[in-house]
């Protein structure tokens, strides 16, 4: 007759935690890497783009085109700006994820390993309870018994 852990329900509920920290990290990393990503294309877009500014200052730009070129590079510096600043929240918040994902393993580790004594010792219980009954089965019916 195997003794229920009686911690079982906060085991269940850490590896429930342990899950949905599991699955939240993903979201976070995927998103950091989403954002990093709309960096990349930011500053790519804005290298290319003042290529063609440099080009076309090479081959002579009248002042309106000037300050059109001048004005878009400023706005994407702006969008780079912002954008960094978003990638460094993302990164912030894959860290408390990542965080809070080890604070969760490590309670779940350790309702495990309490899991695991207690199957240890209900299982040489049962043995211990077990030889005995072997044993005076055994003396019932040893030829000495009838002495």
């Amino acid at each position: 007759m195997t003794t229920r852990f009686h911690l079982q329900p906060l085991l269940d509920l850490a590896q429930t935690r342990t899950d949905d920290a599991t699955r939240r990290l993903g979201e976070l990393v995927a998103a950091e890497r989403d954002q990093e990503e709309k960096l990349k294309m930011l500053e790519s877009y804005r290298t290319e783009y003042n290529e063609r500014f440099v080009q076309a200052a090479r081959d002579g730009l009248s002042p309106d085109a000037w300050r059109n070129y001048s004005a878009f590079i400023g706005k994407l510096d702006d969008a780079i700006g912002v954008q960094r600043k978003a990638v460094e929240q993302s990164r912030a918040q894959t860290s408390e994820g990542q965080q809070a994902w080890l604070e969760q393993r490590t309670r779940l580790k350790a309702f495990d390993t309490l899991s695991q004594r207690h199957q240890k010792e209900t299982g040489r219980r049962e043995a211990r309870q077990e030889q005995k009954q072997s044993d005076e089965h055994a003396a019932r019916r040893s030829p000495d018994a009838d002495l």
